[in-house]
């Protein structure tokens, strides 16, 4: 059991960002972003050159789906799980695998920029999380921030992930494993 909730997606439901049928339950944890489904498969990926251009995905990541070879991809930022951006993902005649349309504005709604390292963790049926890492190698956290936006707005981004704060004082991925 995914532990998803069922049917339609609430609200508008416009743009290229959805939101989730509903967020995640709590969890008795410390973290309730530590609840994932099953990562099937998971990769870095070095944001170089324009973060906002097509970007290639790794030739084994394009193997471990290229019987299904989807055509678009869900993606949402790992602290985030309220919007997902649909991605279109495209290969090229030798069976390599990009992110095409909507990842400039996955990019530009996350603010992130050459140098960046993404991690992506792939959970089957096209969906994936990207924790976002900065030039300083910490982790970058968005969260819901409902009151800066009013509900009159046609905006695709209402109520989506906006950046909150780097978590490297909490979370350091440098840090030695005792």
């Amino acid at each position: 059991m995914s532990g998803r909730g069922g049917g339609r997606p609430r609200g508008r439901g416009r743009g290229i960002a959805e939101r989730s049928p509903s967020p995640p339950a709590p969890s008795s944890s410390s973290s309730e972003m530590d609840v994932e489904p099953d990562v099937l498969f998971e990769f870095v990926h070095v944001l170089k050159g324009d973060p906002r251009g097509i970007q290639r995905l790794p030739d084994s990541f394009a193997e471990y789906v290229g019987g299904v070879r989807p055509r678009k991809m869900h993606l949402r930022e790992h602290s985030c799980g309220y919007c997902r951006w649909i991605v279109d993902a495209i290969y090229d005649a030798r069976g390599k695998m990009y992110l095409n349309i909507g990842w400039e504005k996955f990019a530009r709604h996350h603010s992130l920029q050459a140098g960046f390292i993404l991690v992506f963790s792939y959970f089957g049926n096209r969906d994936m999380s990207i924790k976002v890492f900065d030039e300083s190698r910490c982790r970058r956290d968005y969260h819901v921030d409902r009151d800066s936006h009013d509900d009159s707005t046609d905006s695709e981004d209402d109520e989506c992930c906006f950046f909150a704060a780097n978590t490297c004082t909490e979370v350091s991925s440098c840090s030695p494993h005792r």
